[in-house]
């Protein structure tokens, strides 16, 4: 695909995905608040089948909302439903993972270092773990399991840890961290369409039928929105993780992924203990303070005791690294197959611009070796310690060659 076209269909995806994941999470993380705030209704409202209600007041004006036991004597004529926000945002996704990783596997998918596999055979395997997990997820709902909500969880943390692991053996670490969450956000749509909707399907079927509803469609819906619950956030970080390979560039970067899953799980555990009005501060304390220690755990070993053996580096021989290594992206003028412009605006051609980036360049060529991407160029051990020396120097440039 000509890079032009792919960098457009990348940003109109990505910003689509983008604004439908937050009308998705937006309205989610409301009706979590919303179901979890609800006050014991006064007794005519109760006899009028109500559970519960709350006032709130928005935008200059007062909003009184009720929820029912199960369902309205009556259906009104006008009744909203909240369905499409997951499904536009896993179709935009989707649509994404095959323009990014499948259209674009040879760049960002497969890693030979990892494993040396086919186009085609990286997009079979990420469908089939995309969709086979969902299948799994949908089969064990059926089960007794689906019964006892913490071994539940405990089975599917498992089970994620085992996929994360399996996936980094397959794909690069950026890659196995986006099909982790493909994974869950096809769970999670999957959940809306599968278990949500036809709960709420059937409510309002028996209603119409004048019949009374049966619970048991409510209690399928409810684990469905549970996993959806704690699994936003997790989602959320992966979506964003291409951007940060301090996570995701580890020998051990399953396991952070799966530690990272836990962290965030846990602070969404606290704001809905706290949407009851119960005060939990230890939870927040405890993910943050786990958050400190992984990255202690994954911070990058110091590059300076094996750049210290190297003989002076100038900024002649950074230089030169830079332009042998980097600047067929890194460029004004690309000649990378995947970019027609500078990703990210980062541009390497003088030895300026290089002294201006040396901080990203310690980042990302140093520190988390990311770059280049999937080391295409094949920077060596021994360049990279030569361009930590230089910048642990000063980064000093040749006053008389600064174009």
């Amino acid at each position: 695909m000509d890079p032009y076209i792919a960098e457009w269909l990348n940003l109109i995806l990505r910003f689509l995905h983008l604004v439908t994941g937050v009308a998705w999470i937006g309205a989610s993380f409301y009706f979590v608040w919303l179901d979890n705030h609800l006050e014991t209704p006064p007794q005519w409202k109760a006899d009028k089948g109500i559970k519960g209600d709350l006032w709130a007041i928005h935008g200059g004006g007062f909003y009184e909302v009720a929820k029912y036991q199960l369902a309205p004597e009556k259906m009104p004529t006008t009744l909203h439903w909240f369905k499409w926000e997951a499904y536009s945002t896993w179709l935009t996704g989707f649509a994404l993972l095959i323009v990014m990783y499948y259209v674009g596997a040879e760049s960002y998918l497969i890693d030979p270092r990892v494993a040396d596999i086919s186009q085609m055979q990286a997009i079979i395997i990420g469908l089939s773990v995309i969709f086979g997990s969902w299948l799994a997820y949908e089969l064990m709902c059926m089960t007794r399991l689906a019964n006892h909500s913490v071994l539940f969880a405990l089975v599917l943390l498992l089970m994620g840890a085992g996929l994360a692991y399996g996936l980094t053996q397959v794909f690069s670490a950026r890659g196995a961290f986006i099909h982790v969450g493909a994974v869950i956000g096809t769970i999670m749509a999957g959940n809306v369409f599968r278990g949500i909707m036809p709960a709420q399907r059937a409510l309002v079927a028996a209603v119409e039928s004048g019949e009374a509803p049966d619970p048991k469609y409510a209690q399928k819906a409810k684990l469905r929105s549970t996993f959806n619950t704690y699994t936003t956030l997790p989602v959320l970080f992966i979506m964003i993780s291409n951007h940060y390979p301090i996570t995701y560039n580890q020998p051990y970067n399953w396991a952070v992924l799966v530690a990272i899953i836990i962290i965030t799980g846990a602070a969404r555990q606290y704001f809905i203990l706290r949407h009851f009005g119960k005060q939990k501060p230890m939870i927040l304390i405890a993910a943050g303070l786990a958050t400190i220690a992984l990255a202690i755990v994954i911070a990058p070993k110091s590059a300076d005791s094996s750049a210290d053996k190297l003989a002076a580096v100038n900024a002649s021989t950074a230089m030169s690294i830079v332009q042998q290594r980097c600047t067929t992206c890194h460029s004004a003028t690309p000649t990378d197959d995947m970019f027609s412009s500078a990703p990210a605006g980062v541009m390497l051609d003088t030895q300026a611009q290089l002294k201006q980036w040396a901080p990203r360049i310690k980042a990302r060529v140093i520190d988390s070796q990311d770059m280049p991407l999937l080391n295409k160029t094949n920077i060596t051990d021994k360049e990279r310690a030569q361009l930590a020396h230089w910048i642990k120097a000063g980064a000093i440039i040749d006053d008389s060659n600064k174009g």
